[in-house]
């Protein structure tokens, strides 16, 4: 059952299930906050009151009961007396003008705050070194024209000011910014452009995959060495879904490096999934002029590529 958001809220974070037996006749809003861990009962009561909450796909009072196997699902978004100020966490500028900045996000940080994340993020960070961005309830991401997963690194493009950040979405809907990954996979991994929509896992549902009635999703491919059991790709998504290159590397039979979602646990030394964001090309968004910007490859990739493919490959050629 399809649900809608009210259009000022924005959530990354959902979650979908079903009334247990044993929690029939409960009020919603307590047992939400025995379902889900790390909120309090009024938490939950604000997004009942904000519309954020469905019950069989309708939006419910906090007085509403339960019954076994009601659908219930929910959008985490920021309460009021959430604080988002400014903190200052050093950026690895990569460019920087009047109008945009480029940042070599390190693997562990998250982009914008979201559930369970609602501090020491990439915003909070921008915030302090931009002080003319502006952070309110109807808008959790200041500057931010796209994103990464919080374990992958790599170029992040934010928007210094408004006209900046309406030109740069346009880019990106218009398919017009282009993007490259360096990843590791486990398996060889094909020269191939795949073409494979991608939706809402039907069970688990914080995950993603490949659907028959999902949203368009493009990736190219392309092998650059292998030496089993691994491959060191070029991945260049040319749509922008959610786990996007994950999910193709898992739907191709190759699951990225350190990927324990959408792939599994490997005997190499490696504790997070094994994906860069090293390159970057688009327009500036006020001047028209052309930019392409690298970021260098982190300290932990750059040394599992080394060793596993020391002789075969020189980093030279993919700096």
């Amino acid at each position: 059952m399809k649900t809608h958001l009210p259009m000022h809220q924005a959530a990354d974070e959902s979650d979908l299930f079903l009334v247990a037996k044993e929690e029939s006749g409960l009020r919603i809003d307590k047992l939400l906050s025995q379902r889900v861990e790390g909120k309090s009962r009024s938490y939950f009561q604000y997004l009942l009151r904000e519309g954020s909450v469905f019950l069989n796909g309708k939006s419910v009072k906090k007085s509403a009961i339960v019954s076994e196997n009601d659908e219930i699902e929910l959008f985490f978004i920021a309460s009021p007396e959430l604080s988002f100020e400014p903190e200052n966490i050093p950026l690895n500028i990569l460019f920087e003008d009047e109008e945009i900045l480029v940042a070599n996000k390190p693997a562990g940080m998250v982009v914008h705050p979201a559930f369970g994340h609602w501090s020491s993020t990439f915003v909070h960070a921008l915030l302090f070194h931009c002080k003319s961005l502006k952070i309110s309830q109807e808008n959790l991401r200041p500057g931010i024209v796209h994103r990464l997963d919080k374990d992958t690194s790599g170029l992040l493009l934010a928007a210094k000011t408004e006209r900046a950040h309406r030109a740069l979405i346009l880019q990106f809907q218009e398919r017009k910014i282009e993007k490259e990954y360096l990843a590791l996979a486990v398996g060889k991994t094909p020269n191939i452009t795949l073409s494979a929509p991608i939706g809402r896992h039907p069970v688990r549902r914080k995950e993603m995959c490949v659907l028959e009635n999902g949203k368009e999703a493009v990736t190219h491919f392309e092998l650059i060495s292998y030496r089993e059991p691994i491959s060191l790709i070029s991945a260049r998504p040319k749509t922008g879904r959610t786990h996007q290159i994950r999910v193709h590397l898992k739907h191709i039979g190759t699951p990225l490096l350190g990927d324990l979602v959408y792939g599994k646990k490997s005997s190499l030394p490696v504790f997070r999934q094994m994906l860069h964001a090293y390159k970057l090309s688009f327009l500036h968004p006020i001047t028209l002029v052309p930019l392409s910007l690298r970021a260098p490859i982190p300290e932990d990739m750059k040394n599992l590529i080394d060793s596993q493919f020391s002789g075969q490959i020189s980093l030279l050629t993919i700096k």
